[in-house]
């Protein structure tokens, strides 16, 4: 009779934990608490009857038997995962229609890409997209997606990762809103209200624009760009903005630019996907569109 397999979450805990050096960071990979990875991997010496980890001074790092075991884990999660992609190219041969999965920072997703990508479906009606929002500035466990558009790189050997672009923040209103200060001057924008996606944005903005007796901390805040953006289109208040993703509305005067103030953005995005992919040619051909847009 074989023996049974511990559960696949514990596996994942132990591969993830050794790779990283860190309980809490295998946690933020695998969106699990830093608890649940100490439970999964307590559970795992336990069946195993073997110590996996050991302290060294305030941190957990593997044994030499928790090093091998994690190594063949690991090994053997690339075949599953080779398996999982031989799988879907079979099935998506029988159409000719190549899915890739994309995971992206909220802002660039909903603001950005998503009123973008009819051209994209145009130009490649082969290619289709399975769409996920990420929230967080850590990238999630890079294996999940084909490809991810994150703010941060991913921590992880045998990733091609590409830098999108060099973004700048600026201030936007409505013009109903505009409307209500005439002769708008940059001295004025502590008068108007503000909407906030982080307290540091306009903070900085009103350093750079040498407004440092006021502290624009008055206001919502958002913990989504394109409820932000709802709020100011509909005359609410003013708001930070990277320059790239305000640009169209902009351009058609739904929101206007308040001064002539940009400060760099805090965060990048990097595009992000596995060296070798089985569908890597669809890849290099959003990433190419990608970049063609965001030159236009």
């Amino acid at each position: 009779m074989s023996t049974p397999l511990p559960p696949l979450q514990a596996l994942r805990a132990l591969e993830a934990a050794a790779r990283r050096r860190s309980f809490s960071r295998a946690a933020e990979e695998l969106h699990l608490t830093h608890s649940a990875i100490s439970h999964h991997l307590r559970a795992l010496e336990q069946s195993l009857g073997v110590e996996l980890f050991r302290r060294a001074g305030t941190r957990m790092i593997p044994t030499a038997a928790g090093a091998r075991l994690a190594e063949r884990v690991r090994a053997n999660l690339d075949d599953l995962r080779e398996a999982l992609d031989a799988t879907r190219r079979g099935a998506q041969g029988a159409n000719g229609v190549t899915r890739l999965e994309l995971s992206a920072m909220s802002d660039f997703l909903s603001v950005w890409l998503i009123p973008r990508l009819g051209d994209f479906y145009d130009r490649h009606p082969l290619i289709d997209l399975s769409l996920r929002m990420h929230a967080d500035i850590a990238p999630p466990d890079p294996y999940s997606v084909d490809i991810g558009i994150w703010h941060r790189r991913v921590d992880e050997p045998g990733f091609e990762i590409r830098k999108l672009l060099d973004d700048q923040v600026i201030a936007v209103c409505s013009p109903s809103l505009l409307a209500r200060f005439p002769n708008f001057k940059i001295e004025d924008l502590p008068r108007m209200p503000l909407l906030h996606f982080s307290r540091r944005s306009w903070r900085d903005f009103f350093e750079a624009a040498g407004l440092r007796e006021s502290e624009p901390d008055r206001g919502p805040v958002f913990d989504d760009a394109g409820m932000l953006l709802q709020a100011t289109l509909s005359g609410q208040g003013a708001a930070t903005a990277r320059l790239q993703l305000a640009q169209a509305y902009l351009a058609r005067g739904e929101l206007v630019q308040l001064g002539h103030v940009r400060i760099p953005a805090s965060l990048d995005y990097f595009f992000t996907w596995r060296a070798g992919h089985p569908r890597e040619a669809a890849i290099e051909a959003f990433y190419r569109w990608l970049k063609d847009k965001l030159a236009s």
